[in-house]
């Protein structure tokens, strides 16, 4: 059997692609960063030509794609696919973006990053940065089953058969699971993020049921019972994909830049990609061609047939663009350049295994990488070897200014990357601290890029040069050597030196919907109501311009993270998204909720809102909380709150009207753990923005004590961030409960005693330490002690 060889290069794409399928000879379908999902359609054979369509077109990061195959129901299929907006969207591939979708399925509440189709059709798998997987059944879109309980993202997802589903996680788990939602078994042991499944043919020789691999880059072959029968070792670094061809052969993708097949336990061929991530490789279950898509905006289709390869001078050329490309320093580890052989190794040695890279120094003084090719029985230039940022001891400019790094750090709301200049004289937690805060990013995040800095800094010194900077292949814990991705886990141990975090002086907003997916979902609405003849309650064209005007200026007041002044189109913008919040029946008033939640934090306009009967908005969102059954429509509201903090309007009326919002979050606050992560980490960010409106109303008064209505409310937002950390499990509720609480003590002795004497601080510091062992956790319990006197 002969090597894959390139069929077709396919381009069109904007940015990485993220996911690929090939559910047909005919069809291949991809998902990208660039917010596009394509369909690849073939149109001639000789050589294999493929024609795009757009599938769908939105505003952020699409991360995963997948095929429902064809039937009596759909007889084109359908395409599933999802990403940062959190919402899975369903089509027909006939269909246009202009068109309405098949359905939309809510459910997640951040990244969608996985997919999977059962064998029949019947099922979707779902899996997300929210730690939850979802179970849909085809054509009834309104429920699913939620498998709960991993303790991070869900990074794959499998329907392995009509009763069994299994997920990997960033916690470094597998478990299976019964369709019905009961966790069947928890394997554990994987010494790192798993992030990818594959099931295996019963003809496997492993006599193994599934495959998994992840950040170690070690495929490992499972039974269904848990146990661990072989492991295929060859990647250098993260693997992100799996897939099993009609052969019985696997295939793997990976930071590496190569897709490898392996038969048995051995790797049979290597292909590398002139990129540095190839994300994702699907088969095709009817020709055995394979299909990859790269962090190069390219998607390429492999054959090991003769008649569907490629003209030659096309090989040829994707085989000159693999050459010729750069390989960064750090993903190759240490080079000593004088100890590395010259060309002539290439002619006087073979290699021991597929796939071995061997480094060679050319007599011009580059290092160029050669991999070798058990079937071509060669050494194949695969690139050279150059320094990466920070790597070369050359000082790199950014705004004017000189940095010993300038680091790519990727945001989880499909923006391009931000830069985070460092220089090695300063402390990485100042530098984090400056990073969040100019680019308004949580605070949550501060730990995990100080330790990125950390990390990718490590052993280094003023002055140094770049051999001793770069780590060991597949060291760096986020995902490339000089690129973060928040959210991850395995980071290194935090550095010695933090600055204080107590007291939190800066209000929190929350910025999570996706503007055009609430547009699409409110004239969606519209429409059924249009065609059922409730032309009452539906928008007229012109508010339908006035939401397309809204929701232009939301999103240009968040690309540029200004507020937006009071312009007519916001203010009857606010008019129309109260009437949807309000008016609309309770099942559709999610999208207009959450829009009033994306004015909050955007428009003076909507905290001077006042209803007919003179309430004022935080009257508004209350009518989210009446039905305790849909939790979601409160989560909004909450949200709500916390960001009417960021305009001086707003944090007018979130004072006035203190007593009422309590009331509202009371019955959360009781019983924490029955609601979802998200709602309580709401709760708390609002905690936080009333105890620096506390702080700031403190240092106003200088030396004064606070006045009697703000001691009292001092000490109820004291009592209610105890009560959450006393049964907080979750790192971000407990932080950020931390943080509110830590805030109030530094108001004064009065409160540091109440928290001692009253509500036994003391121990919640304790459980705190304790159930949560984060560095940044860690650190805010110690400057709470110090508050405490001890």
């Amino acid at each position: 059997m002969g090597d894959f060889k390139l069929s077709a290069s396919l381009l069109g794409h904007d940015d990485d692609v993220r996911s690929v399928v090939f559910p047909t000879p005919d069809l291949v379908l991809s998902a990208s960063r660039d917010a596009t999902v394509r369909q690849w359609k073939l149109t001639s054979t000789k050589p294999p030509t493929f024609d795009c369509t757009l599938s769908s077109h939105g505003t952020a990061f699409v991360n995963a794609v997948a095929f429902v195959p064809r039937s009596n129901n759909y007889p084109e299929g359908l395409i599933v696919s999802g990403g940062k907006d959190t919402i899975i969207e369903i089509r027909r591939p006939d269909r246009s973006p202009q068109d309405n979708a098949e359905a939309l399925l809510l459910g997640h509440t951040a990244n969608v990053c996985a997919l999977h189709v059962s064998e029949d059709g019947e099922t979707i798998v779902s899996g997300g940065w929210d730690a939850e997987a979802r179970i849909w059944r085809v054509g009834h879109w309104e429920a699913a089953t939620v498998l709960q309980g991993h303790e991070g993202s869900v990074w794959g997802v499998l329907s392995y058969d009509k009763d069994t589903v299994i997920t990997a996680c960033a916690d470094k788990k597998i478990r299976l699971w019964n369709v019905s939602g009961k966790l069947l078994r928890t394997i554990a042991g994987n010494p790192d993020v798993v992030r990818a499944l594959c099931k295996l043919p019963r003809s496997h020789p492993s006599q193994a049921d599934f495959a998994s691999a992840g950040n170690d880059g070690v495929i490992r072959l499972w039974t269904l019972s848990g146990s661990q029968v072989a492991q295929l070792h060859g990647h250098e670094s993260f693997i992100y994909s799996l897939d099993v061809l009609p052969t019985g052969e696997l295939i793997s993708s990976s930071e590496d830049r190569t897709a490898r097949i392996w038969k048995g336990n051995q790797c049979v061929q290597t292909i590398t990609h002139p990129a540095i991530s190839v994300w994702s490789v699907a088969t095709c279950p009817k020709s055995g061609d394979i299909v990859t898509g790269a962090s190069d905006r390219a998607v390429r289709v492999f054959s090991r047939s003769n008649d569907r390869q490629a003209r030659p001078e096309d090989i040829r050329a994707f085989e000159d663009s693999v050459k010729s490309s750069s390989i960064p320093q750090q993903q190759v580890g240490d080079i000593n350049k004088e100890q590395l052989p010259g060309p002539e190794f290439l002619q006087q040695k073979s290699g021991t295994k597929e796939g071995q890279v061997q480094m060679i120094r050319e007599p011009n003084g580059n290092v160029s990488a050669h991999q070798w090719s058990a079937a071509a029985q060669q050494w194949v230039n695969v690139g050279t070897v150059v320094d990466s940022a920070g790597s070369s001891g050359r000082k790199q400019e950014f705004q004017g200014k000189d940095y010993d790094y300038v680091f790519d750090v990727d945001i989880e709301d499909g923006k391009p990357p931000l830069k985070l200049p460092f220089n090695l004289s300063q402390n990485p937690y100042e530098v984090a601290k400056k990073f969040i805060a100019d680019n308004e990013l949580p605070i949550s995040y501060i730990d995990q890029v100080a330790n990125f800095i950390v990390s990718n800094t490590q052993g280094a010194a003023i002055g140094q040069t770049g051999a001793s900077q770069t780590q060991a292949p597949g060291s760096d814990p986020w995902g490339s050597e000089s690129r973060y991705r928040p959210g991850e886990v395995g980071a290194p141990a935090a550095p010695e030196s933090r600055p204080k975090v107590l007291p939190q002086t800066q209000y929190l907003k929350i910025i999570s919907g996706n503007l055009k997916a609430m547009q699409k979902k409110i004239l969606e609405f519209n429409e059924e109501f249009l065609s059922s003849g409730s032309k009452d309650i539906a928008l007229n064209p012109t508010g339908i311009s006035i939401l397309s005007a809204t929701i232009q200026q939301l999103d240009q007041a968040q690309s540029s993270s200004k507020m937006t002044e009071g312009s007519p189109a916001l203010k009857e913008g606010v008019e129309l998204a109260v009437k949807i919040a309000t008016t609309w029946p309770v099942e559709k008033r999610l999208p207009g909720t959450d829009l009033l939640c994306a004015l909050a934090a955007s428009s003076p306009s909507l905290a001077t809102y006042t209803s007919s009967g003179s309430g004022t908005i935080v009257d508004v969102f209350s009518d989210a909380f009446a039905n305790t059954e849909k939790p979601n429509h409160a989560l909004l509201a909450i949200r709500g709150f916390a960001n009417l903090f960021n305009t001086e309007q707003g944090r007018l009326i979130m004072d006035g009207e203190f007593d009422k919002v309590h009331e509202l979050l009371k019955l959360y606050v009781a019983e924490p753990g029955k609601w979802h992560r998200n709602l309580i980490i709401a709760i708390t960010t609002v905690f936080i923005n009333y105890t620096v409106m506390l702080s700031a109303s403190s240092s106003a008064s200088a030396s004064d004590p606070p006045s009697r209505p703000n001691a009292d409310r001092a000490l109820t937002l004291l009592d209610d961030t105890t009560k959450i950390i006393n049964s907080a499990t979750d790192s971000e509720i407990m932080y950020r409960s931390l943080v509110a609480a830590g805030t109030l003590l530094t108001l004064g002795d009065d409160f540091r005693s109440a928290a001692r004497e009253v509500f036994d601080l003391e121990q919640c510091l304790g459980r705190a330490e304790t159930t949560v062992k984060e560095p940044r956790v860690k650190g805010v319990v110690a400057e709470m002690r110090d508050e405490l006197g001890g």
